[in-house]
């Protein structure tokens, strides 16, 4: 079975090609960035436009370098929610439209399924079950992982996520959009005894996460330092917020694999390519001897390849999942959890 996956939650636009016999068999991607730098964040209408102008000739290159024919093509899924409303409508009617002229099959993928199961395109794919830390721009949560469409939500943020705490703190240290990788480059040059700052519900008795408190002591900590600030302080500012947010994941992370009683935890979303989150979970996991599982690289980030995927693993799962039905709704806004097969 050969699945198109279509990605539009925001502004990546991402079309790519899985083949339940022989994987994933080409994707494509284009990332809207540089258009919005300037703005210091994600533009809606500007987003929404640009995936008009992107998905048809990203499609005709997964076409070409799969060597598919669109007529091969099995079914087609999209990104239904949850995003942006006028970034999901685009996607939803390209793939719908796409479905009608060539008479296949449609399915509506939740963006986040589709993280949680990216990890699962790599080589040393890991089982079912699994602790699951979803942390995808405005998300962040645990959630126990039984199988596909079997989730269990055992804490998320009350406020910030990662991500948006992420990019606010690098905006407030004039890194730019995004912040997140900038912030974390930065941090690699500061000095870990320099600033202290705090560690939100660290020591709470549930695995939920809360990061505007975090975000507010970087404020707090710029607005003490005389303007111009030097590098090096920046530097030594950065490093404090990465060294608290990574402290509380890491436990977070660590709590909940104790209590479940699983040994794998899978890391999915743009914030699982941090390098120290990645160094603090490799560490402590090694020192519980727990595994630690990661998307590729390229899979970290909104995608069409982890679209496709998902839709796949729900069309095996159920193969009535699929219709041919080509009127199209979004879903800005759909917990998780609320996912049945």
């Amino acid at each position: 079975m050969i699945v198109l996956g279509v990605e539009s939650s925001c502004d990546e636009t991402g079309l790519a090609l899985y083949d339940t016999s022989q994987g994933l068999l080409a994707h494509a991607l284009y990332s809207q960035v540089a258009m919005h730098q300037e703005y210091g964040g994600v533009v809606p209408e500007l987003a929404s436009r640009d995936h008009i102008r992107r998905a048809i000739p990203l499609l005709r290159q997964v076409l070409q370098e799969s060597g598919i024919d669109r007529h091969s093509i099995d079914a087609i899924a999209y990104t239904q929610g949850p995003g942006l409303a006028g970034a999901l409508l685009v996607g939803a009617a390209v793939a719908c439209g796409l479905g009608l002229a060539l008479d296949k099959p449609m399915l509506g993928v939740h963006h986040l399924e589709g993280h949680l199961l990216s990890p699962l395109l790599a080589a040393a794919p890991p089982a079912f079950p699994f602790i699951a830390l979803l942390v995808s721009g405005g998300h962040t949560q645990l959630m126990q992982v039984e199988g596909v469409g079997r989730y269990t939500l055992l804490g998320e943020t009350l406020d910030d996520a990662a991500g948006e705490a992420f990019d606010k703190s690098a905006k407030l240290l004039g890194l730019g959009y995004p912040g997140g990788p900038a912030i974390s480059l930065l941090a690699e040059q500061g000095d870990p005894q320099a600033y202290q700052l705090p560690r939100p519900m660290l020591h709470a008795k549930n695995l939920d996460f809360s990061f505007s408190g975090l975000k507010t002591a970087v404020l707090t900590v710029v607005n003490k330092i005389p303007v111009p600030m030097s590098e090096q302080d920046r530097a030594n500012i950065a490093r404090g917020f990465v060294d608290a947010m990574v402290d509380v994941l890491v436990a977070k992370c660590m709590t909940a694999l104790k209590h479940s009683g699983l040994r794998r935890l899978v890391i999915a979303g743009g914030v699982g390519a941090n390098r120290q989150l990645r160094a603090g979970l490799n560490a402590a996991a090694a020192k519980r001897g727990y595994t630690v599982y990661y998307p590729e690289l390229e899979f970290c980030t909104d995608n069409g390849a982890m679209i496709a995927f998902a839709g796949a693993l729900r069309l095996q799962a159920n193969p009535d999942a699929a219709r041919r039905e080509y009127g199209f709704s979004v879903r800005p806004r759909w917990p998780l959890q609320e996912l049945v097969l």
